[in-house]
């Protein structure tokens, strides 16, 4: 009987622990999106920006740590293909993270998982329901 118990406990952490990394996974990948988002909007900035400038005008880049000087014309150039990959990048990341929600949510409704204080919430909703029900109250100010 208390091998059984130690077994159970032991499957439960081990569900808790998979849920918490694919958790994590999630939050990685937010993070990424999020950051891929942040560079692209400085790109567009810059390509604006670019785009209103003489094509011979002297620009600096920053490459690996090293400030590179170059025309518009040889850096606008660079900047669109990045721009262009740094979308892709951003959709395939936005199609990654909805994946591991919809698995997240899998896992979550296949190990019957609840957050702390989620269940107090859905009892507190439908008493409120079965009292609002079994009340008719008009207020008026």
């Amino acid at each position: 009987m208390a091998t059984e118990a130690i077994k159970l406990k032991a499957q439960q952490e081990k569900i808790i622990a998979d849920f918490q990394i694919m958790r994590n996974e999630q939050r990685n990948l937010a993070t990424k999106l999020n950051t891929l988002e942040m560079e692209l909007k400085e790109h567009k900035t810059v390509i604006e920006t670019l785009k209103t400038v003489d094509e011979s005008r002297k620009c600096f880049r920053l490459i690996g740590g090293v400030l590179c000087e170059r025309t518009v014309k040889e850096v606008l150039p660079q900047l669109v293909g990045n721009k262009e990959h740094l979308e892709q990048a951003c959709e395939k990341l936005t199609k990654d993270l909805q994946k591991k929600g919809t698995e997240i949510n899998r896992y979550r409704e296949e190990h019957k998982i609840r957050f702390q204080g989620e269940q107090i919430q859905e009892s507190k909703s439908m008493s409120e329901t079965e009292n609002s029900q079994s009340r008719n109250v008009l207020v008026s100010n």
